[in-house]
């Protein structure tokens, strides 16, 4: 079988390109014919509030051979994409979906590749959703032959705009690629860290809906043997955390690295974390706790969107009840004060590291597809 993907590769960076590259090597893993299309352009840059779309030299990324058409600005692009699927004679289109910018380059495509198509979804619904999502979703929708929902939330989602879609429910594999965890002292001293402290870790993009501020209000009454890191690139302005920071009597045990983190420095933060926080206020799933497995990290989360279903009940972590700073800090203190908690979350997600591989979810994908 011939399987185009279109969709963010490098050098456009971030967990989309990551996730679509280790897609693209374990369908090749499993003896299928690949080829990657991608964004010649993603966003405007209006769109867009990071430092930047693409890769730099310290990002230390591996090349992922792609060839990049598809503008989502430019109709006339989307001819041209549908058409070099066309030619290479695609069996199966293979999109990854997340937000409703992309409804219309991708729904094009899937209408005029001539060929399955399935879209696997991160979300239906934004996080962060405007009044036009849902028209525009519809639109992509519509197009496509079945679905890969990445947790029950956005199943629920997806069924709501499209009652009858053929789907399936894949939790997200494990990612292999940020190396292996080095000793916690060691991550520590080149982090700057202090070496005895209780290390709470918020990690990944900076936006309203992932709730750092509820973390960092948490943290506010915690003990003098807790220490937090903020990891991640802020969308938007960082103005309204730093105002809560500067104003806690705990300032400098917060240790902030407002930057993209490279691939190679992402084992340093969870090697020198004991667990990490998602005070999320919304989510589907989230790629954080593929990267949390992989570094044998705990994690609190809240109980929104897939994260008690792929965390909570799989005992990899604790679910709080609500995203509010009182909660979050509650079970924060429970799990340092219980051992057998810790003890109990590393073997599960050692359990989750054996069930969670690129090879099962591309061959569940790609046994789906033959169905439709």
């Amino acid at each position: 079988m011939k399987i185009a993907i279109l969709s963010s590769f490098y050098p456009l960076r971030g967990g989309i390109s990551q996730f679509n590259a280790s897609m693209l090597e374990g369908l090749g893993k499993c003896a299928f014919d690949t080829r990657a299309w991608s964004f010649s352009r993603q966003y405007p840059n209006f769109l867009f509030p990071g430092k930047t779309q693409y890769v730099t030299p310290e990002d230390e990324a591996v090349p992922v051979e792609a060839h990049a058409v598809l503008d989502t600005m430019n109709p006339i692009s989307y001819i041209r994409t549908a058409r070099e699927i066309r030619a290479w004679g695609a069996d199966l289109l293979v999109m990854k979906y997340w937000m409703s910018w992309f409804a219309p380059s991708l729904g094009y495509v899937a209408r005029h590749a001539r060929c399955k198509s399935v879209a696997v979804l991160d979300n239906v619904i934004p996080h962060e959703p405007h009044w036009f999502d849902k028209p525009l979703t519809r639109y992509f929708l519509k197009g496509c032959s079945g679905f890969v929902a990445m947790s029950e939330s956005v199943e629920k989602d997806l069924l709501t705009l499209c009652p009858q879609a053929p789907h399936i429910v894949l939790p997200h594999p494990l990612y292999s690629h940020f190396g292996e965890r080095i000793p916690q002292e060691q991550a520590r001293r080149e982090l700057g860290l202090a070496p005895g402290l209780k290390t709470l870790l918020f990690f990944g993009l900076i936006r309203e809906y992932k709730g750092l501020d509820i973390l960092l209000e948490a943290f506010r009454t915690l003990p003098e043997d807790y220490q937090l890191v903020v990891a991640g690139e802020p969308y938007g302005s960082f103005a309204k955390y730093q105002a809560i920071i500067d104003s806690l009597p705990s300032k400098d045990r917060v240790h902030v690295f407002p930057d993209y983190i490279r691939d190679a420095q992402v084992k340093l933060f969870f090697s020198a974390s004991d667990l990490a926080v998602l005070p999320y206020r919304s989510a589907t799933q989230s790629g954080i706790s593929s990267i949390a497995y992989q570094f044998d990290t705990p994690m609190v989360v809240t109980d929104v969107g897939g994260l008690k279903g792929t965390i909570g009940d799989r005992g990899t972590g604790i679910v709080a009840s609500a995203a509010e700073p009182g909660v979050i800090r509650e079970e924060i203190v429970r799990f340092f004060s219980d051992p057998s908690l810790r003890s109990s979350c590393l073997q599960a997600i050692r359990r989750e590291k054996q069930r969670l591989s690129w090879e099962s979810f591309c061959r569940s994908l790609t046994g789906f597809a033959a169905t439709l």
